[in-house]
């Protein structure tokens, strides 16, 4: 079940061949730009545009809440929900950009690796949402002004309570190597979602690429998305997940589902999903609009207790009953070594799983 993908660098020779003019520097000695506020006059010009066209890699039903909010908060804007991996929407911007094709206006994807490609590419336009300037730390936001993390999340280890006892589940990365999970295993591929790229490079810099070879003879069920595990969990499909959406668990759990989370003990990937407006967005008012109201406080915490996501805006709380971010073990998230490393990731990833 290999993706149809084409490598990143393909893709960069794609971009620069649509005439995108290289960025300078990733760092560069311009100040960000002073905060976006939204404005009557930002509001009525959204409004003459009647558009916007949000490409995300968040959970469809997530995207849907939002895009909901946002329409019932701005009537008169018709918000577009363009759901994909983030793999895929990489290659989906790198093939229209290089075709000029111009049809996105808020630019988000769960691998941060890619802003750093699109930065390079000259994508994005400079935009800091008053929320942003007043409310998130400073290492979450682009020292440019073009884009900031919108999401942060986890990938997790999971299991079915009816399958599995709570003292016999895996604790750890390393227990998902036991015989006894032959067979019982889901989880989701690097090729597709930029969750699990962005896991399986943490994975495989702390552990070592030696434990996706030994877990590439458990008979893994393999899926795409990193929404598809925590799903074929609840379903009973598997018992074990190794890899997938920590908030996808949140909402299943919450409902009911015979769901419980692991935090590995080796250390669990950390995840950032930013958000980015184009330069060439076909409706830019309406584009500043929705990523003012993304990282808005009332989109966040929408986020957080009906997405099960966290967030970086300080106004925002946890939802009751849930871990606090502080008290988990975190792997490092290192999306300049993810970009780098990407098509090898994906190679040795194919070589072992044969996928």
């Amino acid at each position: 079940m290999q993706p149809d993908k084409p490598g990143r660098r393909q893709i960069l020779k794609g971009l620069t061949a649509g005439a995108i003019v290289l960025a300078a520097p990733l760092r560069t000695a311009r100040a960000a730009p002073a905060a976006g506020k939204v404005t009557p006059d930002l509001i009525e010009a959204a409004k003459k545009e009647g558009k916007a066209v949000w490409y995300t890699a968040v959970d469809l039903p997530v995207a849907e809440r939002i895009a909901k909010s946002f329409e019932a908060k701005y009537p008169g804007i018709d918000m577009r929900v363009e759901r994909s991996g983030g793999e895929r929407i990489f290659q989906r911007v790198g093939q229209e950009y290089a075709s000029n094709i111009h049809a996105v206006d808020v630019l988000h994807s769960s691998d941060a690796a890619h802003f750093i490609v699109w930065k390079r590419d000259g994508i994005f336009a400079p935009y800091v949402p008053e929320d942003v300037a007043l409310h998130y730390p400073m290492e979450q936001r682009d020292p440019d002004g073009l884009f900031a993390s919108w999401r942060v999340w986890l990938s997790v280890i999971g299991y079915n309570t009816k399958l599995v006892k709570a003292a016999d589940a895996p604790k750890s990365f390393a227990d998902l190597l036991d015989p006894k999970w032959m067979g019982k295993i889901v989880k989701g591929h690097p090729g597709y979602s930029g969750t699990i790229m962005t896991a399986t490079f943490q994975i495989s810099r702390d552990l070592g690429w030696e434990y996706f070879e030994k877990l590439s003879r458990q008979k893994v069920m393999q899926v795409q998305s990193s929404a598809d595990p925590p799903k074929k969990l609840a379903l009973g499909e598997r018992a074990v997940m190794a890899d997938g959406n920590e908030y996808n668990l949140f909402q299943l759990k919450e409902k009911g589902e015979p769901v419980e989370i692991v935090y590995p003990t080796e250390g669990t990937p950390l995840i950032i999903g930013p958000s980015g407006v184009p330069k060439d967005a076909p409706h830019p008012n309406a584009a500043r609009l929705l990523q003012s109201y993304l990282f808005s406080a009332e989109a966040q915490q929408l986020m957080v207790d009906f997405g099960g996501l966290r967030s970086f805006h300080a106004q925002v709380k946890d939802k009751p009953g849930r871990k606090p971010l502080r008290e988990i073990k975190l792997m490092k998230d290192d999306p300049a070594a993810v970009e780098k490393n990407a098509d090898e990731i994906k190679a040795h990833y194919s070589k072992y799983f044969k996928v």
